[in-house]
């Protein structure tokens, strides 16, 4: 497996998958995708859409091998929830 490096800074990856996400994505993928997860290649614009993060990015690599993925979990802030979960049960 080739070992990729990203060619922007983290501010300069992130603000243009924010911006693709938002203006040409989202519009795209947000009904009825609510929480899987979209690849997007930063350079094209290009993107996938799956339940897990490695299947989406597997996938984006296979139609553009030099991407460079921007991931977003769809109608959420985050892709990854941190911190403990509530141990009230609810009965």
């Amino acid at each position: 497996m080739p070992v990729r490096h990203p060619r922007y800074s983290k501010e300069e990856f992130a603000r243009r998958g924010d911006d693709i996400y938002e203006a040409q994505v989202r519009p795209q993928v947000e009904m009825g995708n609510y929480g899987k997860i979209v690849a997007i290649d930063i350079e094209t614009g290009a993107f996938e859409v799956a339940d897990e993060i490695l299947t989406a990015t597997d996938s984006l690599f296979k139609r553009i091998p030099d991407a460079q993925p921007w991931i977003v979990r769809i109608g959420n802030r985050a892709v990854h929830r941190f911190g403990a979960r509530s141990l009230k049960k609810t009965v």
